[in-house]
């Protein structure tokens, strides 16, 4: 029996994780098909999944810490970071892992004497890619337009800062974690501030892709490496294929076939 599978988030039109899923199925000779569903509402998360009788989701913004308490077991690390991108569905229960931060560590990996990163965002990208990053030995700073997200963060042991009260480092890699751009032109933090991060960093990075955000042209113009969010969303995809397949295929078999969609 063919199994559905699908992605959630709002805005979902320009995923591409539907090609990417749909050519390794086929490509490995599994019966599944991958779609995408709009979810406004995220409190409706659980009962859609069910509704639509899915065997799994990725979850995109702005729904990732929904999914979270969405889901009757959660594997540690998605326990501990509060956000989860994969849910499984086994025997009726909804099992939830967290894809992105392994897939983000892959992606960087060719910054090897990166050290200080910082962070722009406070949401669920940031809460499982900080905390991966940290036990990795890097230092990390995160900034926010509010406060009020950034609490968990600085309980956590994080440097954080709004806006409001940003003192600038130097800084190896700067990371967009929020959706600004993704839609519009807009910046994910103040352009003042932005400028002179960029200024003294080594490269910058934007978790969207499929597009040059107004971040990312920023960085060129000031003649810095740029890095879109490509191989972040391949690795992660990866990572929760095997989830969805029982962990039948390793991650190069499924690469093979994914990697065409770019």
């Amino acid at each position: 029996m063919r199994e559905i599978f699908a992605i959630f988030g709002d805005p979902v039109s320009h995923s591409k994780s539907p090609l990417m899923h749909n050519l390794a199925f086929r490509g490995l000779a599994y019966d599944g098909c991958y779609g995408r569903y709009r979810l406004i509402d995220g409190e409706r998360l659980r009962e859609k999944f069910f509704e639509l009788q899915l065997k799994g989701i990725n979850i995109t913004v702005p729904h990732k810490e929904h999914a979270y308490r969405a889901c009757d077991t959660l594997d540690p690390f998605a326990t501990r970071v509060g956000a989860v991108n994969t849910i499984v569905e086994r025997d009726g229960k909804l099992h939830g892992y967290n894809t992105d931060a392994p897939g983000f560590l892959r992606a960087i990996s060719e910054y090897a004497d990166a050290k200080n990163i910082l962070l722009l965002g406070a949401g669920g990208t940031t809460k499982s890619t900080s905390a991966i990053l940290s036990d990795e030995g890097y230092d990390i700073t995160i900034i926010n337009r509010g406060r009020e997200r950034l609490k968990s963060f600085r309980d956590d042991g994080f440097k954080v800062s709004s806006f409001d009260d940003f003192t600038a480092d130097s800084y190896d890699l700067v990371i967009n974690m929020t959706s600004a751009g993704l839609q519009d032109e807009s910046l994910p933090a103040p352009k003042e501030i932005l400028d002179r991060v960029i200024s003294s960093s080594k490269a910058c990075i934007d978790v969207i892709y499929g597009k040059e955000t107004a971040f990312l042209r920023l960085a060129k113009s000031h003649n810095k490496p740029t890095k879109d969010g490509s191989d972040m969303l391949l690795y992660q995809g990866i990572i929760a294929f095997q989830h969805f397949t029982n962990y039948r295929y390793s991650f190069e078999e499924i690469e093979s076939y994914m990697k065409r969609a770019f």
